[in-house]
């Protein structure tokens, strides 16, 4: 019993923090119809401003800043790079993102060298926030959870409840009509786009320190989120989030039985789950768990 409710929580920590990278790129899918390629790469750049922040004057100055800065960088892209390569269509934008995440691995190598950096779990942090039955789960899990389902909310509230939120969603649907009642749909775009990135920035931050900072991070996460917007259903927001939560539990409890078939553990098949999840509902469900529209 014990065991089942701490890799539950360590399930739906993960989960969120891989929905808060998913959801920023389901945002600009669904406005954009672009799959951004280097969408892990601004996660990992959110890691290392926040540690170079950090470093300097603080965790929770970090914790602001590094998303704004993330957020600030993905509307320049957005401005001056794909808005520019958007009118040679989907396979030419592909191509552009897919070069800007070897760009900002290859900057994040000349700037932070090519081994982790000591971003660390601010001391305010570093602790037991409560114990299940002799085991102690660890306070950043439970900030991370706080911060992921704030997020969440915020989300919401921003598409349900402002108007620039009912301008995003018309604009998903009917981006001329927008046009003509005044509304900059280009500048909505730029938005949008540097607000998923800021969403990625933010995963970074708190998920920087969890786990390690380094140049793989992205090559390692990146994929992962592919997965999960293709498994939610592309472009469905309450889809990521379902298959957020479902990846990052099946991934946990997975790499921690050692239960074996064949001679093969569960431990060792653990990465592979997720894309083996991912094969069988394109068989069988191609729009996704909760998708409207296809790839």
């Amino acid at each position: 019993m014990e065991f089942v409710l701490v890799q539950t929580l360590n399930g739906i920590s993960y989960g969120l923090l891989l929905f808060m990278l998913s959801s920023g790129l389901t945002l600009v899918f669904s406005l954009m119809g672009v799959l951004n390629f280097a969408h892990a790469s601004f996660y990992m750049l959110g890691a290392y401003f926040a540690y170079q922040v950090s470093a300097q004057i603080g965790f929770w100055p970090g914790l602001v800043f590094a998303p704004l800065l993330v957020g600030a960088l993905g509307m320049l892209v957005e401005r001056w790079g794909l808005r520019t390569v958007h009118k040679y269509g989907h396979v030419a934008e592909l191509l552009f993102t897919f070069g800007l995440a070897y760009l900002i691995e290859e900057a994040v190598h000349l700037i932070w060298g090519r081994l982790a950096v000591e971003y660390r779990v601010p001391a305010e942090l570093d602790g037991p926030l409560f114990h299940i039955m002799g085991s102690q789960y660890p306070i950043y899990r439970g900030f991370m959870m706080l911060v992921s389902v704030t997020m969440l909310v915020s989300i919401w509230l921003a598409l349900t409840r402002t108007r620039i939120g009912l301008v995003i969603q018309a604009a998903l649907t009917h981006p001329q009509t927008v046009e003509a009642l005044g509304h900059n749909v280009p500048r909505v775009f730029m938005l949008v786009f540097g607000g998923g990135a800021a969403l990625a920035g933010l995963a970074g931050v708190i998920g920087g320190n969890a786990f390690v900072t380094e140049p793989g991070m992205a090559a390692a996460v990146g994929p992962i989120i592919f997965v999960i917007v293709v498994v939610g259903g592309m472009g469905s927001l309450a889809g990521a989030f379902v298959a957020s939560l479902l990846i990052g539990c099946i991934q946990t409890f997975a790499v921690s039985l050692d239960w074996a078939f064949g001679g093969i553990s569960i431990a060792q098949a653990a990465p592979v789950l997720p894309y083996l999840l991912m094969v069988l509902l394109l068989i069988f469900r191609p729009k996704g768990l909760m998708g409207t529209r296809e790839g």
